[in-house]
């Protein structure tokens, strides 16, 4: 080699050594950058209802914290699974998040075989954002009185009441309540509460479990009856109803909630998902949010990235045996 260029290529070596420490540090320059632009969140429901609800919600919030536009993005179909899979195949950038549901974290893998999608693989997760309060409901005009007086009456008629949900949580629920409280109770499957409620209005079912925002007005009108709520969370809708462990003398019931929360691709850096878990957990805590989310049961909250992992895996442990029991069958 010529001497010259011996003495270029040497000169060069402490320049190439520092590309990759350099390199190394970008995910902390990004992070301090983010967001530059606007963020896309995908939910994978139509608009509409609870999930899109708390969606829109933090959507607005996030874009007046961060300055940057928050595009909610509805992406339905096939129980969560296209919105999840096109979010999972999104850049980890943090300008894709996905607003996953039980359904999509814990049911749809507990329950499919042929996901299109590693729900434990293929998302960073960042924090749970709102737990939705279902409730034991009857008809007020013929059904009982208190979730003991419902227990009573089906003991006293093994195999003649029905019960009504929609979501995989909400039967699984209802199984659970039948298992524990020891009665014989026969399962109705509808694909939302909108049907759950005219099963109770037609007299389909005997009761149902179910949210609170679809059927709350036929309670406060006298139509319905709420029985018990499924978690010890304040109901401000509802504020004297007491937890179904409670009411049905059921302690080892626990709690049991639909909830939401926010996941980015997997290879999203850390740095960039805590400042979105920070910007979600001050989200969670407004007034103003909090107000708008206890009208529909809702409540929002929030965990760290490795809470919300510990809880979706609880979950998951949970409702797998629960689901293998029921022996309920997915339409």
């Amino acid at each position: 080699m010529h001497p010259m260029f011996r003495t270029v290529a040497v000169s060069l070596l402490p320049v190439l050594m520092a590309v990759p420490s350099a390199a190394q540090g970008s995910p902390d320059i990004a992070a301090r950058a983010f967001p530059d632009r606007s963020v896309r969140m995908i939910v994978p429901f139509p608009p509409g209802g609870p999930t899109d609800l708390v969606a829109r919600i933090f959507a607005q919030k996030l874009s007046e914290h961060w300055g940057q536009p928050v595009v909610v993005e509805n992406r339905a179909g096939g129980n969560s699974t296209i919105g999840a899979q096109q979010a999972a195949m999104s850049a980890p950038d943090g300008y894709t998040l996905l607003v996953a549901m039980d359904t999509t974290l814990v049911m749809n893998p507990i329950t499919a075989n042929d996901l299109p999608y590693n729900a434990a693989k293929d998302f960073a997760p960042i924090s749970l954002a709102a737990q939705n309060t279902s409730l034991l409901i009857v008809r007020a005009d013929d059904g009982p009185k208190t979730a003991r007086e419902l227990i009573a009456r089906a003991k006293a008629n093994p195999g003649k009441l029905n019960y009504g949900a929609g979501t995989i949580t909400t039967r699984l629920a209802g199984y659970l309540f039948s298992k524990m409280a020891g009665i014989d109770t026969v399962f109705i499957p509808y694909k939302g509460s909108a049907e759950v409620v005219q099963g109770l209005l037609t007299r389909s079912i005997d009761f149902s479990v179910d949210g609170v925002s679809a059927s709350l007005p036929l309670i406060q009108e006298g139509k319905l009856r709420a029985l018990a709520k499924l978690n010890s969370r304040p109901l401000a809708s509802l504020p004297d109803l007491q937890p179904l462990a409670i009411a049905a003398d059921l302690p080892g019931l626990g709690d049991i909630s639909t909830w939401s929360g926010l996941v980015a691709p997997a290879g999203t850096p850390d740095a960039i998902v805590d400042k979105i878990q920070i910007a979600i957990a001050k989200v969670a805590a407004d007034p103003e949010v909090n107000a708008k989310l206890s009208k529909f049961g809702i409540s929002a909250v929030s965990t760290t990235p490795a809470e919300f992992n510990s809880y979706v895996r609880k979950e998951r442990d949970r409702w797998s045996k629960v689901f293998r029991e029921s022996g309920i069958k997915l339409d």
